[in-house]
């Protein structure tokens, strides 16, 4: 079959959390599997633009209301992703670094929106499936169905994919002129508490609705920012799906950036080899347990609870533990966890920032990895860590409860319930005593780095799902 992804994010191109690193892998897994696969993101001033070769094979002009942006479908030449990736350039709206948090991103994303559409109709082909990842591209499924122009793909099934249902996008009625022209009738469907929200749009108009984890469509129904009643409406079409990882890029026997490769066989001797080199780089003892945090700072992750946590836990342990954090977010947490330099000097250090090299470092050397998380859709960074030796330490919530076991059940993490400095200390403590147990600590890294957390399982689930609502409109 043909699917199209259509998302704001695709790693390499453009990567702000896990939703980039999905989109980079699942279509490619697709291919493998058989089915032509084309995924189309935004054309951001990114590295990956910069230095790869584009062909354009489509140009156009998105009209919002009475603006209209030329638009220019640009295909990476060489496939080198493992699929087709095409990028929709605007330049008005897309020539700029970043992904999100402009001021006119609601143009931006409806903008790319109907551009896309806007080739997809004009292609000779039409495509079986088209996959909506997020709110970004949450108005396709309701174009799709009744926005006149785009009668010619009415029949084509969508599927909307939700990686974090906080995020919604909604923007008022008074920009409703930017949705190409549709029988009025129709317009409930855009509607939620008097404003248009893309995503309650697309949960409403897709004929699929995926998540990704089966415990975070337990959790979007009981907790979803006001859309809690619409996903109960819409369990009979929705499936909660746990993400894999492409384990190309995340391998430690073949990984480039590290320092040392090691299979499940040499675990012991390659991870301190890499614990070795990132406590060099961060002034750190390699001789004591390494606790790291990678990711955004922001309360949804529990980045708050980190500052007070760090200390207490390095006060408590009389400083015979490190604690490395890799993040940037809320600028209050910045400060915070820089100003723990200071004070905990040879203990505890942080890179405020991303660095995509430095998060493959700091799987492969780390000892633990802390995912206090209060909303964790799926989380990849566990499974990372498996992969790579690496014990999580997580609260229960999401797709953490779905991939890890505590210890102390014969799994292969700590877990705790509260998204609190207490339940995290707690746990780092008994990770010390863990991994003073040598036989046992162990025993856990080499069980993470055994399972199997890739794609070809969870390609074959979307696959189901995409087949499932063909043959719903075939009957």
């Amino acid at each position: 079959m043909e699917i199209f992804h259509i998302s704001a994010e695709c790693y390499p191109m453009a990567k702000v959390g896990g939703l980039a690193d999905v989109v980079g892998a699942l279509p490619k897994y697709q291919k493998k599997a058989g089915h032509e696969v084309r995924v189309v993101v935004p054309c951001y001033d990114t590295k990956f633009k910069k230095e790869n070769e584009f062909e354009c094979v489509h140009w156009g002009d998105v009209k919002l209301g009475n603006f209209n942006f030329p638009f220019s479908v640009l295909k990476e030449k060489t496939d080198k992703l493992g699929f087709e990736l095409y990028l929709i350039e605007i330049k008005e709206l897309f020539d700029r670094p970043n992904v999100y948090s402009y001021q006119d991103d609601v143009e931006r994303f409806v903008a790319f929106q109907i551009a896309t559409l806007d080739w997809i109709i004009g292609r000779e082909t039409i495509p079986d499936i088209i996959n909506c990842h997020d709110h970004h591209t949450g108005l396709i499924p309701f174009m799709i169905k009744y926005s006149y122009k785009y009668a010619k793909i009415e029949k084509v099934r969508t599927a909307i994919t939700i990686h974090n249902g906080l995020y919604q996008g909604q923007f008022g009625f008074d920009k409703l002129y930017y949705i190409p022209e549709f029988d009025l009738k129709h317009i409930g469907f855009l509607d939620w508490s008097n404003a248009i929200n893309p995503l309650a749009v697309a949960v409403k108009c897709a004929h699929a609705v995926t998540t990704v984890s089966p415990s975070y469509l337990d959790e979007i129904n009981v907790f979803a920012n006001g859309l809690e009643m619409l996903f109960n409406s819409v369990r009979d079409k929705s499936k909660g799906i746990l993400n894999g990882i492409d384990i190309e890029v995340w391998n430690p026997a073949k990984d480039k950036m590290i320092a040392e490769t090691f299979s499940i066989k040499t675990f012991e001797k390659g991870k301190q080899k890499n614990k070795e080199k990132l406590c060099e780089i961060f002034e750190l003892d390699p001789t004591k347990p390494l606790f790291s945090f990678i990711g955004r700072l922001f309360d949804e992750k529990g980045g708050d609870l980190l500052p007070q946590a760090s200390a207490l836990a390095l006060s408590e342990n009389f400083q015979e533990i490190n604690i490395l954090i890799l993040g940037s977010g809320n600028p209050i947490i910045e400060e915070q966890l820089a100003a723990l330099k200071n004070d905990y000097k040879g203990n505890y250090n942080a890179f405020i920032g991303y660095n995509e090299e430095l998060s493959h470092l700091i799987y492969a050397g780390s000892d633990f990895i802390l995912m206090p998380s209060r909303v964790e859709p799926c989380g990849l960074n566990q499974m990372y860590s498996l992969r790579y030796g690496t014990i999580p330490i997580v609260r229960r919530t999401g797709g953490l409860k779905d991939t890890i076991i505590d210890f102390g059940d014969n799994g292969n993490g700590i877990c705790h319930n509260q998204a609190s400095v207490g339940d995290i200390v707690y746990s780092i403590n008994r990770a010390v005593g863990l991994y003073k147990n040598k036989e046992s600590f162990n025993k856990i890294r080499k069980l993470g780095m055994g399972i199997d957390h890739s794609w070809e399982r969870v390609c074959q689930e979307y696959i189901e799902i995409y087949n499932l609502i063909i043959q719903k409109n075939e009957g």
